[in-house]
Protein backbone atom coordinates (compact mmCIF):
# COMPACT_ATOMS: atom_id res chain seq x y z
CA UNK A 1 0.00 0.00 0.00
CA UNK A 2 1.00 3.42 -1.19
CA UNK A 3 1.85 5.75 2.39
CA UNK A 4 0.10 9.05 1.46
CA UNK A 5 0.33 12.06 4.14
CA UNK A 6 -1.19 15.47 4.34
CA UNK A 7 0.59 18.26 6.37
CA UNK A 8 -2.08 21.13 6.99
CA UNK A 9 0.32 23.86 8.27
CA UNK A 10 0.00 27.83 7.43
CA UNK A 11 3.97 28.28 8.45
CA UNK A 12 6.16 27.60 5.65
CA UNK A 13 9.57 26.94 7.87
CA UNK A 14 7.13 24.45 10.07
CA UNK A 15 5.86 23.19 6.67
CA UNK A 16 9.34 22.55 5.49
CA UNK A 17 10.89 21.13 8.60
CA UNK A 18 7.87 18.73 8.70
CA UNK A 19 8.01 17.66 5.62
CA UNK A 20 11.75 16.40 5.98
CA UNK A 21 10.93 14.24 8.99
CA UNK A 22 9.86 11.53 7.00
CA UNK A 23 11.30 8.91 4.59
CA UNK A 24 11.26 9.34 1.19
CA UNK A 25 8.72 5.88 1.02
CA UNK A 26 6.02 8.41 1.99
CA UNK A 27 4.15 10.66 -0.17
CA UNK A 28 3.73 14.13 1.32
CA UNK A 29 1.57 16.70 0.46
CA UNK A 30 1.15 20.13 2.04
CA UNK A 31 -1.55 22.57 2.41
CA UNK A 32 -1.14 25.86 3.95
CA UNK A 33 -5.25 26.62 4.22
CA UNK A 34 -8.86 24.96 4.37
CA UNK A 35 -9.45 25.28 0.67
CA UNK A 36 -6.13 24.03 -0.77
CA UNK A 37 -6.72 20.52 1.81
CA UNK A 38 -9.81 20.13 0.51
CA UNK A 39 -8.74 20.11 -2.98
CA UNK A 40 -5.46 17.58 -1.63
CA UNK A 41 -7.78 15.64 0.13
CA UNK A 42 -10.27 14.85 -2.90
CA UNK A 43 -7.19 14.39 -5.29
CA UNK A 44 -4.64 12.80 -3.27
CA UNK A 45 -7.07 10.83 -0.82
CA UNK A 46 -4.04 10.92 2.03
CA UNK A 47 -3.91 7.81 4.46
CA UNK A 48 -2.65 9.97 7.09
CA UNK A 49 -3.27 14.33 7.81
CA UNK A 50 -1.23 15.97 10.33
CA UNK A 51 -3.84 19.19 11.11
CA UNK A 52 -2.61 22.63 12.51
CA UNK A 53 -5.54 23.46 14.21
CA UNK A 54 -4.24 27.92 13.98
CA UNK A 55 -5.11 28.14 9.94
CA UNK A 56 -5.61 31.60 8.25
CA UNK A 57 -7.89 33.96 8.38
CA UNK A 58 -7.79 32.23 12.04
CA UNK A 59 -4.12 31.67 12.84
CA UNK A 60 -4.20 32.75 16.82
CA UNK A 61 -7.22 30.25 17.42
CA UNK A 62 -8.69 27.22 16.24
CA UNK A 63 -11.94 27.46 14.72
CA UNK A 64 -10.77 27.30 10.89
CA UNK A 65 -8.90 24.00 12.08
CA UNK A 66 -11.87 22.87 13.72
CA UNK A 67 -14.45 23.54 10.95
CA UNK A 68 -11.62 21.54 8.47
CA UNK A 69 -11.38 18.60 10.96
CA UNK A 70 -15.15 18.38 10.51
CA UNK A 71 -15.15 18.14 7.02
CA UNK A 72 -12.18 16.19 6.36
CA UNK A 73 -14.53 13.51 8.79
CA UNK A 74 -17.11 14.06 6.67
CA UNK A 75 -15.30 13.93 3.43
CA UNK A 76 -12.88 10.84 4.25
CA UNK A 77 -13.77 8.90 7.65
CA UNK A 78 -11.29 6.42 7.60
CA UNK A 79 -8.83 8.99 7.15
CA UNK A 80 -6.36 9.16 10.58
CA UNK A 81 -6.14 12.68 11.31
CA UNK A 82 -3.06 14.06 13.72
CA UNK A 83 -4.00 17.44 15.32
CA UNK A 84 -1.16 19.68 15.99
CA UNK A 85 -1.73 22.12 18.84
CA UNK A 86 0.48 24.92 20.83
CA UNK A 87 2.16 22.98 24.15
CA UNK A 88 -0.50 24.42 26.40
CA UNK A 89 -3.58 24.27 24.39
CA UNK A 90 -4.42 20.55 25.97
CA UNK A 91 -8.40 21.78 25.86
CA UNK A 92 -8.73 22.15 22.08
CA UNK A 93 -6.36 18.82 21.77
CA UNK A 94 -9.08 16.92 23.77
CA UNK A 95 -11.88 18.51 21.96
CA UNK A 96 -10.44 17.41 18.33
CA UNK A 97 -9.61 13.79 19.83
CA UNK A 98 -13.43 13.83 20.56
CA UNK A 99 -14.61 15.06 17.41
CA UNK A 100 -12.76 11.94 15.74
CA UNK A 101 -9.27 12.76 15.43
CA UNK A 102 -6.85 9.60 15.98
CA UNK A 103 -4.16 11.77 18.05
CA UNK A 104 -2.58 15.02 18.44
CA UNK A 105 0.86 16.11 18.72
CA UNK A 106 2.02 19.57 20.65
CA UNK A 107 4.29 21.96 19.42
CA UNK A 108 7.69 22.77 19.29
CA UNK A 109 8.67 20.34 16.51
CA UNK A 110 10.46 16.77 17.47
CA UNK A 111 11.18 14.82 14.56
CA UNK A 112 11.78 11.63 16.37
CA UNK A 113 8.13 12.21 18.17
CA UNK A 114 7.05 13.51 15.26
CA UNK A 115 7.61 10.55 13.17
CA UNK A 116 6.25 7.85 15.92
CA UNK A 117 3.14 9.71 15.68
CA UNK A 118 2.53 9.16 12.25
CA UNK A 119 3.85 6.24 12.09
CA UNK A 120 1.44 5.21 14.51
CA UNK A 121 -1.61 6.58 12.69
CA UNK A 122 -0.47 4.37 9.31
CA UNK A 123 -0.45 1.54 11.31
CA UNK A 124 -3.63 1.77 12.78
CA UNK A 125 -4.71 2.87 9.38
CA UNK A 126 -3.53 0.16 7.40
CA UNK A 127 -4.67 -2.22 10.46
CA UNK A 128 -8.04 -1.12 10.04
CA UNK A 129 -8.05 -1.62 6.06
CA UNK A 130 -6.74 -5.07 6.59
CA UNK A 131 -9.79 -5.92 9.18
CA UNK A 132 -12.02 -4.37 6.31
CA UNK A 133 -10.91 -6.45 3.86
CA UNK A 134 -11.48 -9.81 5.88
CA UNK A 135 -14.72 -8.81 6.99
CA UNK A 136 -15.99 -8.50 3.42
CA UNK A 137 -14.64 -11.38 2.59
CA UNK A 138 -17.36 -12.67 5.16
CA UNK A 139 -19.95 -11.78 3.15
CA UNK A 140 -19.28 -13.52 0.37
CA UNK A 141 -20.55 -17.24 2.68
CA UNK A 142 -24.09 -18.59 2.97
CA UNK A 143 -24.19 -18.64 6.46
CA UNK A 144 -26.19 -15.78 8.06
CA UNK A 145 -24.68 -14.55 11.10
CA UNK A 146 -21.41 -15.72 11.18
CA UNK A 147 -18.46 -13.49 11.20
CA UNK A 148 -15.03 -15.17 10.85
CA UNK A 149 -11.58 -14.50 8.45
CA UNK A 150 -9.47 -17.20 10.17
CA UNK A 151 -8.64 -20.99 9.12
CA UNK A 152 -10.03 -22.31 12.19
CA UNK A 153 -13.44 -21.22 11.78
CA UNK A 154 -13.45 -20.73 8.22
CA UNK A 155 -12.44 -24.54 7.99
CA UNK A 156 -16.66 -25.45 10.13
CA UNK A 157 -17.95 -23.06 7.54
CA UNK A 158 -16.84 -24.78 4.96
CA UNK A 159 -17.88 -28.52 6.97
CA UNK A 160 -21.24 -27.13 7.91
CA UNK A 161 -22.06 -25.84 3.99
CA UNK A 162 -21.16 -29.51 3.07
CA UNK A 163 -23.65 -31.70 5.54
CA UNK A 164 -26.44 -28.78 5.32
CA UNK A 165 -27.72 -30.57 2.84
CA UNK A 166 -28.29 -33.66 3.94
CA UNK A 167 -30.33 -35.17 6.91
CA UNK A 168 -27.20 -35.93 8.92
CA UNK A 169 -27.33 -35.84 12.89
CA UNK A 170 -24.87 -33.45 13.94
CA UNK A 171 -23.26 -32.61 17.57
CA UNK A 172 -21.89 -29.34 17.48
CA UNK A 173 -18.54 -28.82 20.43
CA UNK A 174 -18.13 -25.85 22.14
CA UNK A 175 -17.21 -23.88 25.01
CA UNK A 176 -20.23 -21.61 26.15
CA UNK A 177 -20.89 -18.45 24.04
CA UNK A 178 -18.93 -20.24 20.95
CA UNK A 179 -22.48 -19.40 18.71
CA UNK A 180 -23.18 -23.64 18.71
CA UNK A 181 -26.86 -22.41 18.24
CA UNK A 182 -26.19 -19.56 15.65
CA UNK A 183 -24.38 -22.76 13.41
CA UNK A 184 -27.08 -25.14 14.53
CA UNK A 185 -29.96 -22.46 13.01
CA UNK A 186 -27.38 -22.14 9.83
CA UNK A 187 -27.67 -25.81 9.24
CA UNK A 188 -30.90 -25.78 9.33
CA UNK A 189 -31.18 -22.28 6.92
CA UNK A 190 -29.34 -23.82 4.43
CA UNK A 191 -30.83 -27.21 3.95
CA UNK A 192 -34.13 -28.28 2.24
CA UNK A 193 -36.22 -28.03 5.60
CA UNK A 194 -35.58 -24.46 5.89
CA UNK A 195 -39.10 -23.70 5.18
CA UNK A 196 -40.27 -26.31 8.09
CA UNK A 197 -40.26 -25.28 11.82
CA UNK A 198 -37.09 -25.06 13.71
CA UNK A 199 -37.39 -26.08 17.72
CA UNK A 200 -35.28 -25.41 20.36
CA UNK A 201 -34.41 -26.77 23.89
CA UNK A 202 -31.88 -26.55 26.15
CA UNK A 203 -31.30 -29.78 28.23
CA UNK A 204 -29.89 -28.00 31.51
CA UNK A 205 -32.42 -25.29 31.72
CA UNK A 206 -35.68 -27.33 32.91
CA UNK A 207 -36.39 -29.34 35.68
CA UNK A 208 -35.74 -33.39 35.56
CA UNK A 209 -39.39 -34.01 36.28
CA UNK A 210 -40.46 -31.88 33.28
CA UNK A 211 -37.75 -31.95 30.75
CA UNK A 212 -39.92 -35.56 29.32
CA UNK A 213 -43.15 -33.72 28.69
CA UNK A 214 -41.27 -31.00 27.14
CA UNK A 215 -39.66 -32.99 24.52
CA UNK A 216 -42.35 -35.54 23.98
CA UNK A 217 -45.69 -34.25 24.76
CA UNK A 218 -48.33 -35.32 26.90
CA UNK A 219 -51.99 -36.75 26.53
CA UNK A 220 -55.12 -35.19 28.50
CA UNK A 221 -55.62 -36.66 31.69
CA UNK A 222 -51.53 -38.24 31.52
CA UNK A 223 -51.10 -36.49 35.35
CA UNK A 224 -52.43 -34.03 37.25
CA UNK A 225 -52.61 -30.01 35.45
CA UNK A 226 -52.64 -31.93 31.95
CA UNK A 227 -55.94 -30.54 31.19
CA UNK A 228 -55.63 -31.08 27.24
CA UNK A 229 -53.36 -32.73 24.74
CA UNK A 230 -49.62 -30.92 24.37
CA UNK A 231 -46.99 -31.65 21.23
CA UNK A 232 -43.86 -32.01 22.69
CA UNK A 233 -40.93 -30.06 21.23
CA UNK A 234 -39.89 -32.89 19.01
CA UNK A 235 -43.84 -33.35 17.66
CA UNK A 236 -43.31 -29.04 16.72
CA UNK A 237 -40.49 -29.74 14.61
CA UNK A 238 -41.63 -32.36 12.18
CA UNK A 239 -40.65 -31.62 8.81
CA UNK A 240 -38.03 -29.39 10.13
CA UNK A 241 -34.84 -29.42 12.31
CA UNK A 242 -34.70 -30.32 16.40
CA UNK A 243 -32.04 -28.86 18.34
CA UNK A 244 -30.93 -30.05 21.38
CA UNK A 245 -28.50 -27.62 23.08
CA UNK A 246 -26.71 -28.70 26.46
CA UNK A 247 -27.44 -32.58 25.41
CA UNK A 248 -24.65 -33.28 28.09
CA UNK A 249 -26.92 -32.73 31.03
CA UNK A 250 -29.75 -34.66 29.69
CA UNK A 251 -30.98 -36.74 32.29
CA UNK A 252 -29.85 -40.37 32.40
CA UNK A 253 -33.02 -42.19 32.15
CA UNK A 254 -34.15 -40.21 29.45
CA UNK A 255 -31.62 -40.71 27.23
CA UNK A 256 -33.20 -44.41 26.59
CA UNK A 257 -36.29 -42.80 25.64
CA UNK A 258 -34.21 -40.18 23.39
CA UNK A 259 -32.03 -43.09 21.66
CA UNK A 260 -35.12 -45.01 20.82
CA UNK A 261 -37.11 -42.28 19.17
CA UNK A 262 -33.24 -41.60 17.41
CA UNK A 263 -33.40 -45.49 15.90
CA UNK A 264 -37.19 -45.91 15.03
CA UNK A 265 -38.32 -41.74 14.38
CA UNK A 266 -41.46 -42.74 16.74
CA UNK A 267 -42.20 -40.41 20.05
CA UNK A 268 -44.74 -41.89 22.67
CA UNK A 269 -46.29 -38.97 24.22
CA UNK A 270 -46.77 -39.11 28.17
CA UNK A 271 -49.77 -40.90 29.14
CA UNK A 272 -50.30 -42.03 25.10
CA UNK A 273 -51.40 -45.71 24.00
CA UNK A 274 -50.39 -45.08 20.14
CA UNK A 275 -46.87 -44.11 18.96
CA UNK A 276 -46.49 -41.03 16.37
CA UNK A 277 -44.41 -40.64 13.55
CA UNK A 278 -42.07 -37.58 13.64
CA UNK A 279 -39.93 -36.37 10.63
CA UNK A 280 -37.00 -34.17 11.80
CA UNK A 281 -33.26 -33.58 12.02
CA UNK A 282 -31.73 -33.70 14.96
CA UNK A 283 -28.46 -31.22 15.76
CA UNK A 284 -27.75 -31.42 18.90
CA UNK A 285 -24.63 -29.26 21.11
CA UNK A 286 -23.23 -29.45 24.14
CA UNK A 287 -19.87 -27.63 26.65
CA UNK A 288 -19.34 -30.90 28.05
CA UNK A 289 -17.02 -33.20 27.21
CA UNK A 290 -19.05 -36.44 26.26
CA UNK A 291 -16.50 -39.17 26.55
CA UNK A 292 -15.25 -37.92 29.91
CA UNK A 293 -19.14 -38.28 30.84
CA UNK A 294 -19.48 -41.98 29.38
CA UNK A 295 -16.01 -43.03 31.11
CA UNK A 296 -18.17 -41.47 34.36
CA UNK A 297 -21.14 -43.72 33.74
CA UNK A 298 -23.43 -40.51 33.22
CA UNK A 299 -23.61 -40.30 29.35
CA UNK A 300 -24.31 -43.97 27.57
CA UNK A 301 -22.05 -44.59 24.33
CA UNK A 302 -24.68 -46.08 22.10
CA UNK A 303 -26.48 -42.35 22.04
CA UNK A 304 -23.13 -40.82 21.50
CA UNK A 305 -22.80 -42.50 18.65
CA UNK A 306 -26.22 -41.86 17.21
CA UNK A 307 -25.65 -38.10 17.72
CA UNK A 308 -22.42 -37.53 16.40
CA UNK A 309 -22.90 -39.05 12.87
CA UNK A 310 -20.99 -35.72 11.87
CA UNK A 311 -19.27 -33.61 15.20
CA UNK A 312 -18.50 -30.03 14.53
CA UNK A 313 -15.58 -28.77 16.80
CA UNK A 314 -16.27 -24.97 17.30
CA UNK A 315 -12.53 -23.50 18.53
CA UNK A 316 -12.90 -20.44 21.02
CA UNK A 317 -12.86 -16.95 20.51
CA UNK A 318 -8.92 -16.91 21.75
CA UNK A 319 -8.15 -19.80 19.69
CA UNK A 320 -9.09 -17.83 16.21
CA UNK A 321 -6.06 -16.22 14.80
CA UNK A 322 -7.24 -12.84 14.32
CA UNK A 323 -11.08 -13.58 14.46
CA UNK A 324 -11.36 -11.28 17.68
CA UNK A 325 -10.45 -7.89 16.25
CA UNK A 326 -12.91 -8.86 13.08
CA UNK A 327 -15.64 -9.79 14.88
CA UNK A 328 -15.51 -6.25 17.22
CA UNK A 329 -15.15 -4.70 14.51
CA UNK A 330 -19.02 -6.22 13.09
CA UNK A 331 -20.20 -5.99 16.46
CA UNK A 332 -19.11 -2.39 16.71
CA UNK A 333 -20.79 -1.62 13.52
CA UNK A 334 -24.06 -3.64 14.00
CA UNK A 335 -24.56 -2.77 17.52
CA UNK A 336 -23.67 0.71 16.80
CA UNK A 337 -26.71 0.83 14.26
CA UNK A 338 -29.33 -0.32 16.73
CA UNK A 339 -27.92 2.02 19.49
CA UNK A 340 -28.18 5.31 17.21
CA UNK A 341 -24.00 5.76 17.31
CA UNK A 342 -23.19 4.51 14.07
CA UNK A 343 -19.99 6.66 13.45
CA UNK A 344 -17.98 4.91 16.03
CA UNK A 345 -14.55 3.13 15.90
CA UNK A 346 -11.32 1.63 17.78
CA UNK A 347 -8.79 3.70 19.41
CA UNK A 348 -5.19 1.88 19.03
CA UNK A 349 -5.40 0.72 22.66
CA UNK A 350 -8.85 -0.74 22.13
CA UNK A 351 -7.45 -2.76 19.10
CA UNK A 352 -4.31 -4.07 20.97
CA UNK A 353 -6.63 -5.11 23.96
CA UNK A 354 -9.29 -6.78 22.12
CA UNK A 355 -6.29 -8.84 20.29
CA UNK A 356 -4.75 -9.62 23.79
CA UNK A 357 -7.34 -10.06 26.18
CA UNK A 358 -8.55 -14.42 26.24
CA UNK A 359 -12.04 -13.62 25.68
CA UNK A 360 -12.91 -16.37 28.50
CA UNK A 361 -16.83 -15.87 27.64
CA UNK A 362 -16.05 -15.96 23.85
CA UNK A 363 -18.67 -14.44 21.09
CA UNK A 364 -21.32 -13.57 24.13
CA UNK A 365 -18.57 -11.84 26.72
CA UNK A 366 -17.24 -9.96 23.84
CA UNK A 367 -20.76 -8.46 22.68
CA UNK A 368 -21.54 -7.47 26.26
CA UNK A 369 -18.31 -5.26 25.88
CA UNK A 370 -18.88 -3.75 22.94
CA UNK A 371 -22.68 -3.21 24.11
CA UNK A 372 -21.20 -1.46 27.24
CA UNK A 373 -18.48 0.57 24.92
CA UNK A 374 -20.82 1.89 23.06
CA UNK A 375 -22.79 3.69 25.87
CA UNK A 376 -19.93 4.73 27.48
CA UNK A 377 -17.71 6.39 24.41
CA UNK A 378 -17.78 10.06 24.96
CA UNK A 379 -16.45 10.53 21.32
CA UNK A 380 -15.88 8.85 18.39
CA UNK A 381 -13.43 6.60 19.39
CA UNK A 382 -14.09 3.30 21.53
CA UNK A 383 -11.25 2.92 24.15
CA UNK A 384 -9.94 0.21 25.79
CA UNK A 385 -11.58 1.64 29.13
CA UNK A 386 -14.63 1.87 27.67
CA UNK A 387 -14.42 -1.70 26.80
CA UNK A 388 -13.51 -2.41 30.43
CA UNK A 389 -9.96 -4.20 29.25
CA UNK A 390 -6.59 -3.34 30.14
CA UNK A 391 -4.68 -1.24 27.40
CA UNK A 392 -1.87 -3.08 26.65
CA UNK A 393 -0.89 -0.62 23.49
CA UNK A 394 1.84 0.86 25.52
CA UNK A 395 4.45 -1.55 25.26
CA UNK A 396 3.15 -2.75 21.76
CA UNK A 397 4.18 0.70 20.72
CA UNK A 398 7.51 0.24 21.83
CA UNK A 399 8.05 -2.89 20.04
CA UNK A 400 7.22 -1.07 17.04
CA UNK A 401 9.34 2.40 17.61
CA UNK A 402 12.04 1.22 14.50
CA UNK A 403 14.62 4.03 16.24
CA UNK A 404 14.96 2.09 19.22
CA UNK A 405 14.78 -1.54 17.83
CA UNK A 406 17.65 -0.43 14.92
CA UNK A 407 19.65 1.34 17.98
CA UNK A 408 19.68 -2.08 20.51
CA UNK A 409 20.46 -4.07 17.74
CA UNK A 410 23.23 -1.83 16.23
CA UNK A 411 24.75 -2.03 19.84
CA UNK A 412 23.87 -5.86 20.68
CA UNK A 413 25.96 -6.59 16.55
CA UNK A 414 28.87 -4.27 17.92
CA UNK A 415 29.29 -5.55 21.69
CA UNK A 416 29.05 -8.95 19.58
CA UNK A 417 32.12 -8.21 16.91
CA UNK A 418 34.37 -6.52 19.93
CA UNK A 419 34.16 -9.72 21.86
CA UNK A 420 34.84 -11.97 19.02
CA UNK A 421 37.63 -10.03 17.55
CA UNK A 422 38.94 -9.11 21.00
CA UNK A 423 38.77 -5.83 20.77
CA UNK A 424 40.58 -5.77 17.47
CA UNK A 425 38.71 -2.66 16.33
CA UNK A 426 39.30 -3.21 12.42
CA UNK A 427 38.97 -6.96 12.30
CA UNK A 428 35.35 -5.93 14.61
CA UNK A 429 34.70 -3.08 11.17
CA UNK A 430 35.34 -6.29 9.10
CA UNK A 431 33.23 -8.60 10.69
CA UNK A 432 30.45 -6.08 10.56
CA UNK A 433 31.10 -4.82 7.24
CA UNK A 434 31.50 -1.36 7.61
CA UNK A 435 34.59 0.75 8.00
CA UNK A 436 36.99 1.82 10.82
CA UNK A 437 35.70 5.23 11.16
CA UNK A 438 32.13 4.19 11.36
CA UNK A 439 32.77 1.74 13.91
CA UNK A 440 34.66 4.51 16.00
CA UNK A 441 31.57 6.91 15.58
CA UNK A 442 28.65 3.84 16.19
CA UNK A 443 30.84 2.75 19.92
CA UNK A 444 30.72 6.84 21.14
CA UNK A 445 27.14 6.89 20.61
CA UNK A 446 26.74 4.28 22.31
CA UNK A 447 29.31 4.79 24.68
CA UNK A 448 30.69 0.92 24.12
CA UNK A 449 34.05 0.20 25.61
CA UNK A 450 36.44 -0.64 23.04
CA UNK A 451 39.39 -2.47 24.96
CA UNK A 452 38.99 -5.28 27.55
CA UNK A 453 38.60 -4.65 30.85
CA UNK A 454 41.35 -5.62 32.90
CA UNK A 455 40.15 -8.32 35.60
CA UNK A 456 39.99 -7.56 39.20
CA UNK A 457 43.08 -7.97 41.19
Amino acid sequence: MTRRLLIVEDDPGLQSQMRWCFSDDLEVSLASDRESALALLRREEPNVVTLDLGLPPDPGGASEGFSLLEEILRLAPLTKIIVVTGREDKENAVKAIGMGASDFYQKPLDADILTFVVDRAFRLYELERENRELANQQNATNIKGIVAASPQMLQVCRTLEKIAPTDVTTLINGETGTGKELLARALHDLSPRASKPFAAINCAAIPEALLESELFGYEKGAFTGATQNKKGKIESANGGTLFLDEIGDMPFALQAKLLRFLQERMIDRVGAIEPISVDVRVICATHRNLNQLIEGGEFREDLYYRISEITLDVPALRDRDGDALVLAQSLLKSIGKELDRPNLSFAEDAISAVNNYPWPGNVREMINKVKRAIIMAEGKRVTAEDLSLQATSTQDEKCLNLRQIRETAERRALNQALQVSGFNMARAARLLGITRPTIYSLTDKYNIETSEASPES
